[in-house]
């Protein structure tokens, strides 16, 4: 005779989308930085860019007549009027006229405020001001990097739920506690599969030859044309933090979180003990190390060490951007697929997500050519001093080479 087992909630297919936010809450990994979005309406999940704009341009060449050379990207960030003056002097300076042709923004100093500079020069960087407006006027400032678009593809995530017929005959709480004590260690790693997707993830679009796959932070994070910052193998420091979080806020991003390897963690927390403020009244645990001040933006910046983080490397980002998407409909549920003649249950875990990096060229940055955090450790032990590419310029942020990134 064919043994059946029988359960509560054997016909019913259960939404799993609370337990998996208190998985992941309750976890350590860097999932929790991933905010929920609209379902997603099909495979390639496409989305609009937000429209953030930076206040930093920097000076690329030779200032000649008052004409100040720089890249498309930063002249736009400008118009005729606009108040700027030098990072790191006092002189203020008006925008009288834009050349798109060259690239080149004419300025004319309007204030020295105790200053000697006269003009700007290569290498510097102009911070806006604002842009006064003329009275009656009916149109606002519009500097804006306009909306673009970038996509992903959704990935399949999957977990089964087996008990056999011996281990059903001595349960001791019961089949539906049994079930529900495996379902929690099933998402377990289900949330574990989405934290690796979401950091090492290449997107791959679904064929027939080829499963879909979520693209994760280290695609979208070294696309060409982002943000990057070498260490020069030194050790991670306020310095390479600071370089970092600057070109992220140059861009128009809010710098929030340092995300790097247990042991790089550990670094920081020697380099910037005075700096930390351990929130113990925290629910979160794992990788929640401390909070930091940022210099750059005088707010405070969280740091998530990842064990799937490369020692050698770290990103410095603003997660405003990340989001993390279900198919629509497809959201993580569970139900009953025990095949016929089974002896035992059988229940799968299933869910279709994917991960929006919104505008990733200005809200992650990757810090490279790290110092072993073991050698960063035992030099810090031993007192070795530390030693640093930072310098006296105004503009240290440009010492490190903070340019496009390496992804293909």
């Amino acid at each position: 005779m064919e043994k059946s087992y029988s359960y509560d909630f054997q016909n019913q297919v259960r939404d799993l989308g609370d337990e998996l936010s208190s998985v992941i809450e309750q976890g350590s990994n860097i999932l929790r930085l991933f905010a929920a979005r609209p379902d997603a309406t099909q495979r390639k999940h496409e989305w609009l860019e937000d429209q953030i704009t930076g206040s930093r341009c920097v000076v690329t060449d030779t200032v000649s007549s008052h004409q100040c050379p720089m890249s498309a990207t930063d002249l736009a960030k400008l118009r005729v009027g606009t108040l700027v003056y030098v990072e790191g002097d006092t002189a203020v300076f008006r925008v009288t006229a834009l050349d798109t042709t060259y690239n080149k923004a004419t300025v004319e100093r309007v204030g020295a405020n105790g200053s000697a500079k006269t003009d700007p020069a290569e290498g510097d960087v102009l911070v806006v001001m604002s842009t006064p407006e003329k009275e009656g006027t009916t149109e606002g400032e519009n500097k804006i990097h306009q909306s673009g678009h970038a996509d992903n593809y959704t990935q399949i995530f999957r977990k089964d739920i087996v008990l056999s017929g011996s281990a059903l005959a001595i349960a001791t709480y019961g089949i539906e506690n049994s079930i529900q004590r495996q379902t929690i260690l099933r998402l377990a790693d289900f949330s574990r599969d989405l934290n690796l997707q979401a950091l090492r993830g290449i997107p791959v679009q679904p064929s027939a030859s080829a499963n879909g796959a979520a693209g994760g932070l280290f695609y979208f994070g070294t696309l060409d044309g982002g943000l990057s910052v070498d260490a020069g193998s030194l050790a991670f420091d306020s310095f390479v933090v600071n370089d970092g979080a600057q070109a992220i806020a140059a861009e128009g991003g809010n710098p929030q979180v340092i995300i790097c390897s247990i042991g790089q963690a550990r670094v920081l927390s020697a380099d910037m003990n005075d700096k930390i403020t351990v929130v113990r009244q925290d629910p979160q645990r794992g990788t929640f190390v401390a909070n930091v001040v940022n210099d750059v933006t005088g707010a405070m910046m969280q740091i998530f060490a990842d064990k799937a983080m490369p020692d050698d490397q770290a990103f410095i980002v603003d997660p405003d951007g990340f989001g993390l998407v279900a198919l629509k409909g497809r959201a993580v549920w569970d139900e009953d697929t025990t095949p016929k003649g089974f002896d035992g249950i059988r229940r799968t875990i299933m869910g279709e997500y994917t991960f929006e990096f919104k505008n990733a060229k200005q809200r992650i940055c990757r810090v490279t050519n790290l110092l072993a955090s073991a050698t960063a450790l035992a030099n810090k032990r031993s007192g070795v001093k530390k030693v640093s590419l930072e310098n006296s310029s105004a503009n240290p942020i440009y010492t490190r080479e903070v340019g496009t990134g390496t992804g293909e």
